[in-house]
Protein backbone atom coordinates (compact mmCIF):
# COMPACT_ATOMS: atom_id res chain seq x y z
CA UNK A 1 0.00 0.00 0.00
CA UNK A 2 1.12 3.76 -1.03
CA UNK A 3 0.64 6.17 1.46
CA UNK A 4 1.11 9.29 2.37
CA UNK A 5 2.89 8.78 5.49
CA UNK A 6 5.69 6.52 6.71
CA UNK A 7 4.67 6.65 10.32
CA UNK A 8 0.97 5.38 12.01
CA UNK A 9 -0.75 8.97 11.24
CA UNK A 10 -2.38 8.82 15.07
CA UNK A 11 1.26 8.14 16.57
CA UNK A 12 2.55 11.63 14.16
CA UNK A 13 -0.42 13.52 15.37
CA UNK A 14 0.24 12.77 18.70
CA UNK A 15 3.77 13.11 18.77
CA UNK A 16 3.48 17.02 17.36
CA UNK A 17 0.63 17.61 20.02
CA UNK A 18 2.14 16.09 22.59
CA UNK A 19 5.60 17.88 22.28
CA UNK A 20 3.89 20.75 21.55
CA UNK A 21 1.48 20.19 24.89
CA UNK A 22 5.23 19.68 26.70
CA UNK A 23 6.83 22.80 25.19
CA UNK A 24 4.03 25.49 25.91
CA UNK A 25 4.20 24.07 29.86
CA UNK A 26 8.15 24.38 29.70
CA UNK A 27 7.67 28.14 28.35
CA UNK A 28 5.12 29.06 31.09
CA UNK A 29 7.70 27.72 33.71
CA UNK A 30 9.98 29.83 31.47
CA UNK A 31 8.00 32.81 32.08
CA UNK A 32 8.04 32.25 35.96
CA UNK A 33 11.74 31.71 36.56
CA UNK A 34 12.02 35.02 34.32
CA UNK A 35 9.81 36.70 36.57
CA UNK A 36 11.38 35.79 39.83
CA UNK A 37 14.79 35.97 38.19
CA UNK A 38 15.52 32.54 39.00
CA UNK A 39 18.56 32.00 36.97
CA UNK A 40 18.62 28.22 37.47
CA UNK A 41 15.63 27.62 36.74
CA UNK A 42 15.72 29.69 33.51
CA UNK A 43 18.42 27.42 32.41
CA UNK A 44 17.10 24.49 33.11
CA UNK A 45 14.14 25.69 31.12
CA UNK A 46 15.85 27.16 27.71
CA UNK A 47 17.90 23.80 27.83
CA UNK A 48 14.89 21.34 28.20
CA UNK A 49 12.89 23.10 25.68
CA UNK A 50 16.11 23.05 23.21
CA UNK A 51 16.30 19.55 23.96
CA UNK A 52 12.89 18.78 23.10
CA UNK A 53 12.77 20.48 19.72
CA UNK A 54 15.87 18.85 18.91
CA UNK A 55 14.61 15.46 19.53
CA UNK A 56 11.56 16.41 17.36
CA UNK A 57 13.20 17.62 14.36
CA UNK A 58 16.00 14.76 14.68
CA UNK A 59 13.05 12.19 14.68
CA UNK A 60 11.42 13.97 11.88
CA UNK A 61 13.96 14.44 9.64
CA UNK A 62 15.25 10.69 10.40
CA UNK A 63 11.67 9.58 9.00
CA UNK A 64 12.33 11.83 6.08
CA UNK A 65 15.81 10.72 4.89
CA UNK A 66 13.84 6.94 5.39
CA UNK A 67 11.43 7.88 2.78
CA UNK A 68 11.18 6.72 -0.37
CA UNK A 69 9.82 8.42 -3.68
CA UNK A 70 7.53 6.26 -5.75
CA UNK A 71 5.80 6.62 -9.00
CA UNK A 72 2.51 4.74 -9.08
CA UNK A 73 1.08 3.41 -12.37
CA UNK A 74 -2.12 4.06 -14.22
CA UNK A 75 -4.71 2.55 -11.61
CA UNK A 76 -2.34 2.21 -8.68
CA UNK A 77 -4.02 3.91 -5.22
CA UNK A 78 -2.23 6.12 -2.97
CA UNK A 79 -3.43 6.10 0.19
CA UNK A 80 -4.00 9.72 2.37
CA UNK A 81 -4.56 7.82 6.06
CA UNK A 82 -6.61 10.18 8.86
CA UNK A 83 -6.71 9.02 12.26
CA UNK A 84 -9.78 6.51 11.62
CA UNK A 85 -9.43 5.70 8.19
CA UNK A 86 -7.82 6.17 4.45
CA UNK A 87 -8.47 7.79 1.69
CA UNK A 88 -7.31 6.61 -1.42
CA UNK A 89 -6.72 8.04 -4.89
CA UNK A 90 -5.58 7.14 -8.13
CA UNK A 91 -5.50 8.13 -11.90
CA UNK A 92 -7.91 6.59 -14.05
CA UNK A 93 -7.64 8.67 -17.64
CA UNK A 94 -5.28 11.44 -19.10
CA UNK A 95 -6.53 13.37 -22.05
CA UNK A 96 -5.38 16.25 -24.11
CA UNK A 97 -8.44 18.69 -24.78
CA UNK A 98 -8.63 22.47 -25.86
CA UNK A 99 -11.58 23.30 -23.63
CA UNK A 100 -13.08 21.67 -20.45
CA UNK A 101 -16.78 22.52 -19.01
CA UNK A 102 -19.45 24.41 -20.55
CA UNK A 103 -20.21 27.63 -21.04
CA UNK A 104 -19.80 30.58 -19.22
CA UNK A 105 -17.54 28.66 -16.85
CA UNK A 106 -15.41 27.19 -20.09
CA UNK A 107 -12.06 26.76 -19.61
CA UNK A 108 -10.17 27.48 -22.69
CA UNK A 109 -6.06 26.56 -23.09
CA UNK A 110 -3.71 28.79 -23.85
CA UNK A 111 -2.06 26.12 -26.11
CA UNK A 112 -3.09 22.42 -24.29
CA UNK A 113 -4.73 21.09 -21.61
CA UNK A 114 -4.01 17.96 -19.68
CA UNK A 115 -7.22 16.83 -18.45
CA UNK A 116 -6.66 14.26 -15.74
CA UNK A 117 -9.69 12.04 -14.53
CA UNK A 118 -8.71 11.21 -10.61
CA UNK A 119 -10.84 8.67 -8.24
CA UNK A 120 -11.65 9.53 -4.90
CA UNK A 121 -12.32 6.34 -3.08
CA UNK A 122 -13.19 5.60 1.14
CA UNK A 123 -11.30 2.44 2.24
CA UNK A 124 -13.91 0.84 3.97
CA UNK A 125 -11.18 -2.12 4.86
CA UNK A 126 -9.26 0.58 6.86
CA UNK A 127 -11.67 1.79 9.64
CA UNK A 128 -12.24 0.70 13.22
CA UNK A 129 -16.21 -1.30 13.31
CA UNK A 130 -16.74 1.54 16.39
CA UNK A 131 -16.49 4.23 13.73
CA UNK A 132 -19.89 3.82 11.86
CA UNK A 133 -21.03 5.25 8.55
CA UNK A 134 -20.70 8.69 9.22
CA UNK A 135 -19.52 10.98 6.60
CA UNK A 136 -15.65 11.89 6.15
CA UNK A 137 -14.56 15.44 5.05
CA UNK A 138 -11.61 15.73 3.41
CA UNK A 139 -8.96 18.20 4.17
CA UNK A 140 -7.87 20.45 1.17
CA UNK A 141 -5.86 19.17 -1.16
CA UNK A 142 -2.61 20.06 -3.31
CA UNK A 143 -2.04 18.99 -6.79
CA UNK A 144 0.79 19.69 -9.07
CA UNK A 145 1.99 18.36 -12.44
CA UNK A 146 5.34 17.91 -13.62
CA UNK A 147 6.14 17.79 -17.39
CA UNK A 148 9.07 16.02 -18.88
CA UNK A 149 11.17 19.70 -18.95
CA UNK A 150 10.85 20.23 -14.86
CA UNK A 151 8.26 22.81 -14.62
CA UNK A 152 4.99 22.56 -12.13
CA UNK A 153 1.84 23.43 -12.75
CA UNK A 154 -1.40 24.02 -10.83
CA UNK A 155 -4.64 23.02 -11.82
CA UNK A 156 -6.55 25.63 -14.58
CA UNK A 157 -9.85 24.56 -13.72
CA UNK A 158 -12.12 21.32 -12.13
CA UNK A 159 -15.03 19.40 -13.45
CA UNK A 160 -17.10 17.01 -11.59
CA UNK A 161 -17.36 16.70 -8.38
CA UNK A 162 -15.31 18.31 -5.56
CA UNK A 163 -11.86 16.64 -4.18
CA UNK A 164 -13.20 18.14 -0.92
CA UNK A 165 -16.82 16.20 -1.27
CA UNK A 166 -17.75 14.21 2.02
CA UNK A 167 -17.50 10.61 1.63
CA UNK A 168 -19.07 7.30 3.35
CA UNK A 169 -17.37 3.75 3.88
CA UNK A 170 -17.11 2.42 0.65
CA UNK A 171 -18.24 5.36 -1.74
CA UNK A 172 -16.45 6.84 -4.37
CA UNK A 173 -16.31 9.58 -6.99
CA UNK A 174 -14.05 11.12 -10.05
CA UNK A 175 -12.89 14.43 -10.97
CA UNK A 176 -11.59 15.99 -13.68
CA UNK A 177 -8.15 17.87 -13.52
CA UNK A 178 -7.12 20.44 -16.20
CA UNK A 179 -3.89 21.56 -16.66
CA UNK A 180 -2.16 24.10 -18.66
CA UNK A 181 0.78 23.44 -20.29
CA UNK A 182 3.09 25.26 -23.29
CA UNK A 183 3.39 23.64 -26.74
CA UNK A 184 5.44 20.87 -26.83
CA UNK A 185 5.40 20.42 -23.01
CA UNK A 186 4.88 16.56 -22.26
CA UNK A 187 3.15 15.46 -18.89
CA UNK A 188 4.81 13.65 -16.59
CA UNK A 189 3.76 13.27 -12.93
CA UNK A 190 1.33 14.24 -10.91
CA UNK A 191 1.35 14.91 -6.94
CA UNK A 192 -1.50 15.02 -4.71
CA UNK A 193 -0.71 16.30 -1.20
CA UNK A 194 -2.46 17.79 1.96
CA UNK A 195 -2.80 21.37 1.57
CA UNK A 196 -2.61 21.72 5.48
CA UNK A 197 0.55 23.84 6.98
CA UNK A 198 0.44 22.03 9.79
CA UNK A 199 1.59 18.64 8.28
CA UNK A 200 4.71 20.31 7.44
CA UNK A 201 5.48 19.52 10.95
CA UNK A 202 4.10 15.72 11.36
CA UNK A 203 6.80 13.51 11.88
CA UNK A 204 6.83 10.50 8.89
CA UNK A 205 4.43 13.03 6.62
CA UNK A 206 5.60 13.29 2.72
CA UNK A 207 5.05 16.95 3.48
CA UNK A 208 7.55 17.33 6.04
CA UNK A 209 10.98 18.54 5.14
CA UNK A 210 13.05 16.55 2.99
CA UNK A 211 10.52 13.80 2.95
CA UNK A 212 9.94 11.66 -0.25
CA UNK A 213 7.12 11.50 -2.06
CA UNK A 214 4.44 9.09 -4.10
CA UNK A 215 3.62 10.90 -7.70
CA UNK A 216 1.56 9.34 -9.81
CA UNK A 217 2.71 9.00 -13.42
CA UNK A 218 0.46 10.58 -16.34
Amino acid sequence: MYTNVNLSAPVGALALLGTGFVLFITAIGLVYFLVKRKRTGVRFALVAMAVMAAGYVALMLGFSVASHEQILARGQEKHFCELDCHLAYSIVNARQAKTVGEAPNQTVARDQLTVITIKTRFDETTIAPSRGNGSLYPNSRVLTLTDDRGSRYAPSAQIGTPLTTPLRPGESYTTEVAFDLPAGAKPMSLLIQEGEWITRFVIGHENSPLHKQAKFQV
